[in-house]
């Protein structure tokens, strides 16, 4: 099979496409043939080493796993012999963390972890993506801000994987939400729920005089120190991406300020997350939002697209 990787950090060139020999299901495991697979920020991230401190956990000189990609969608090939969830044919999405990547032509996984069957409604496409985008602003909205109907939420970063699906859960969740994007990208951010956007190009955030009860900076952009006036007196400020700063006013702030990495998270926990979201596409009440499809042999161009920081929703490899 074809698989990206890549053995040293840099840019998009570090990344290669190699041959290797087509993984075998444990008794507990499937193997999915993928259909398509995310590409994100967090993939561009690690794949530079950044920020520095992250190699800790990466690999100092060089990364430890040498994989690319987390979300995936695609069909069952074959299943270990202890596999009761699944069968052979089974269209099937989820997220694979700190191991083989999801961008690749197969990949095995464990039944009992991040893995479901795909709602029958939506694409292998639309679906790579979920985990990435949907799952992670979704723990965010509902486990760590628990956000009610009637409440006020700005999310800042709204056209991106995060931002995007954030306004959507928002809305579901019956909260008045007010995006912050650039101007290019304002109807697209109304045309996802919100009811409200600021351009950032033209409103400084710091002048406002309203209050919001969540404040999610989805793109690591924001200061709480900055934005602080702007939460309501029961409010929060929260973020996935970690930074020195955060950790700080996180020390003091602990109830104000809140930084969480989803992937992390209880596996039970996430599979619950996850069968809630699946409850919402078959509704039709979320919609993935792509805005690029690239193939296996096209990553390098996925991962400089990404640095532009021009992104809108989701990029999605594809092996259809």
């Amino acid at each position: 099979m074809k698989a990206a990787i890549y053995t040293t950090y840099g840019s998009p060139e570090v990344i290669k496409i190699t041959n290797l020999e087509k993984p075998l299901p444990k008794h507990n495991e499937v193997l999915v043939n993928i259909k398509a697979s995310s590409v994100t920020r967090a993939d561009t991230m690690m794949r530079q080493g950044v920020p520095k401190y992250g190699r800790l956990f990466l690999g100092i000189f060089k990364p430890k796993n040498r994989f690319l990609g987390t979300g995936f969608s695609g069909v069952v090939e074959s299943v270990g012999a202890q596999v009761t969830k699944f069968k052979i044919g089974d269209a099937v999405f989820g997220e694979k963390l700190f191991s083989n990547g999801s961008n690749a032509e197969y990949l095995c996984i464990a039944e009992d972890l991040v893995v479901d069957k795909k709602p029958n409604n939506i694409s292998h496409i639309e679906a790579a993506p979920i985990c990435d985008g949907f799952l992670t602003s979704y723990n965010f909205l509902k486990d760590i801000a628990n956000v009610k109907p009637g409440q006020h939420v700005l999310i800042n970063g709204a056209s991106g994987s995060l931002g995007n699906t954030a306004v959507q859960l928002a809305k579901v969740m019956g909260a008045r939400v007010t995006g912050v994007c650039s101007t290019k990208n304002i109807d697209f951010v109304l045309s996802v729920g919100a009811d409200e956007v600021l351009d950032y190009t033209k409103v400084n955030l710091n002048n406002l005089t309203h209050t919001y009860d969540v404040i999610y900076d989805t793109v690591g952009k924001l200061s709480y120190k900055s934005v602080k006036n702007l939460i309501s007196s029961g409010g929060m400020f929260m973020t996935p991406v970690l930074s020195g700063k955060i950790l700080w006013h996180m020390l003091w702030n602990s109830k104000k300020v809140k930084f969480a990495a989803t992937g992390m998270k209880n596996t039970k926990a996430l599979k619950c997350l996850l069968k809630d979201l699946i409850h919402l596409f078959e509704q039709g009440k979320l919609k993935t939002k792509i805005e690029k499809k690239y193939s296996l042999l096209d990553i390098r161009h996925a991962h400089h697209y990404l640095e532009t920081g021009r992104k809108v929703g989701n990029i999605v490899i594809v092996n259809l």
